[in-house]
C-alpha cells in the first residue's frame, strides 16, 4: 500500500455476510436485495423513488434516457444542455448518445462547480436543460441554480456521482433535480463493487426508468403505469415499449449496499473530519488553491491547484508525490473540451473556459476516505513544504 492511497476498502464482516446471504439464497440476478436497497436509499436521500443500476455512468445514461422518453418533458435531439466543462466523461456521453447539443460553461476555480456568474449568458432560446455536477463531494448552490431554471423554464438534472452524503441547507445532494445520480464505485463514499443509483420525485419518470433499465419491457410496471399497455399476464412478461438497455445490478451489490448505507453517516463524518485537517494545513499554503465548500461537502477527495509562483509547476509537484509514495489524479477529466473524444460529439463552449483550462493545466487531487488521515495529510504537507517559496 502507498503511504497515502487514493482510497481504501470500506467493507467488514457485515458486507461479507451480505454476500453469503445472497449465495445461500441461490438468486444472483436483480431481485429483493436490490429492491430493499432502493427503498432504503430513497428514504435516506429524501425522494419517493430510486432505481439501482450497474454503475454511476449507467445512472447518468438512464437519467438522460428517462428525460428523453418521459411523456410530459419536452427534450429532444438537437436541444441544448448546459454542462460544466469539468466533470467525468460519462456526464457528457449520454447527452451525445441522445443527440443533444452539449454547451460547456466554465467552472468556478474555488468551488470547482459551474460558474454561476457565467451561466445566464450561456442560455439561448434553444437551451432546454442544465446538467449540474457536484464535483469531488461539493454540492452546488441550488438556490441560485433553481432561480435560473425557473426564470428560463429549464429542466434541471443533477450528477451527484462523486458527492453521496453531501447536503445543502440540510437537504441531500442528488435530490434537487428531475433526477439525481449516484455512484457506488470502490473509491466513492460507499462501495457496492460496481453500482449506481438514480433518484427521482416524479412517478412517470420512475416508471420510465424501470422500463429502460431492463430491456424496455413492461414486466415491472404497476397496472396504473402510463407504459402498461398490455393487461394479459402472459404477454406482459415479454412486452417491449421503450428502446431500453440491460443496466441491472447484481443481488450482491444490493445486499452490500444495504450494509454500506448504514455506515454512510459515520463514513461521511470522518471524511469531513479529514477535510478539517486538510483545510487547516493548506488553506494558507502559498501557491496552492484548495476547494471551497458549498453547503456541507462529503469530500470525495482534496483538490489542489497550482497558482502564483507554483503556476506551471504541477509536474514538479507530481514528481515529489511519486517520491513520497502519495497517490494522486487529475481533477476528473480536466477541461473535457481539451480531450480528443470531443471530435465525435456535438459539443462547444458556451462561455470562455479559462478556469477549466487552469484546472486542466495546474490541478490535481489526492484521496480521502472513511479512515482517519491525520498522518497521511501531515506526510503530504511535509512533502510539499519545499514548494512554499
Amino acid at each position: 500500500m502507498p503511504k497515502y492511497s487514493l482510497a481504501v476498502e470500506s467493507w467488514d464482516q457485515a458486507e461479507h455476510d451480505a454476500i453469503q446471504r445472497v449465495v445461500a439464497s441461490g438468486r444472483f440476478t436483480m431481485g429483493p436485495e436490490v429492491k430493499a436497497f432502493e427503498q432504503q436509499a430513497a428514504q435516506y436521500f429524501g425522494a419517493p423513488y430510486c432505481v439501482m443500476v450497474n454503475s454511476g455512468s449507467s445512472a447518468n445514461l438512464l437519467g438522460i434516457a428517462g428525460a428523453i422518453y418521459h411523456p410530459d418533458i419536452d427534450l429532444n435531439p438537437g436541444d441544448e444542455v448546459l454542462v460544466p466543462a469539468v466533470s467525468w466523461s460519462t456526464t457528457y456521453y449520454p447527452l451525445h448518445q441522445y443527440g443533444l447539443k452539449i454547451r460547456l460553461v466554465d467552472i468556478d476555480p474555488n468551488t470547482l462547480n459551474i460558474d454561476l456568474s457565467k451561466l445566464a449568458s450561456a442560455i439561448t432560446d434553444k437551451t432546454k436543460a442544465i446538467f449540474a455536477v457536484n464535483l469531488l463531494g461539493n454540492p452546488n448552490d441550488f438556490d441560485q441554480l433553481s432561480r435560473v431554471c425557473e426564470e428560463h423554464n429549464l429542466i434541471f438534472f443533477e450528477d451527484n456521482c462523486e458527492s453521496m452524503g453531501a447536503t445543502y441547507k440540510g437537504r441531500q445532494a442528488g435530490s434537487f433535480g428531475l433526477f439525481g445520480t449516484f455512484s457506488c464505485f470502490f473509491s466513492h463514499q460507499i462501495s457496492t463493487m460496481e453500482g449506481g443509483l438514480v433518484l427521482c420525485h416524479d412517478e412517470k419518470m420512475y416508471h420510465t426508468l424501470l422500463s429502460l433499465r431492463a430491456h424496455g419491457w413492461t414486466r415491472e410496471q404497476p397496472e396504473h403505469s402510463h407504459l402498461n399497455e398490455e393487461h394479459d399476464e402472459f404477454m406482459s412478461l415479454f412486452r417491449f415499449v421503450l428502446p431500453g438497455y440491460n443496466l441491472r445490478p447484481l443481488e450482491m451489490s444490493g445486499a452490500i449496499g444495504q450494509e454500506q448505507l448504514k455506515k454512510l453517516p459515520a463514513m461521511v463524518k470522518q471524511r469531513q473530519k479529514n477535510a478539517e485537517k486538510f483545510v487547516s494545513l493548506f488553506s494558507q499554503f502559498p501557491g496552492l488553491n484548495i476547494q471551497r465548500e458549498i453547503g456541507e461537502s462529503s469530500w470525495f477527495g482534496f483538490s489542489l491547484i497550482c497558482e502564483s509562483h507554483l503556476a506551471g509547476r504541477r509536474n514538479d509537484i507530481i514528481a515529489a508525490l511519486n517520491n513520497a509514495d502519495i497517490e494522486y489524479r487529475p481533477i476528473v477529466a480536466g477541461n473535457i473540451y481539451n480531450n480528443s473524444v470531443c471530435q465525435f460529439m456535438d459539443i462547444e463552449p458556451a462561455t470562455d473556459l479559462l478556469n477549466a483550462d487552469l484546472i486542466d493545466r495546474d490541478g490535481f487531487f489526492v484521496g480521502n476516505s472513511h479512515e482517519n488521515l491525520e498522518s497521511q495529510l501531515d506526510h503530504l504537507h511535509q512533502t510539499l513544504q519545499p514548494f512554499q517559496d
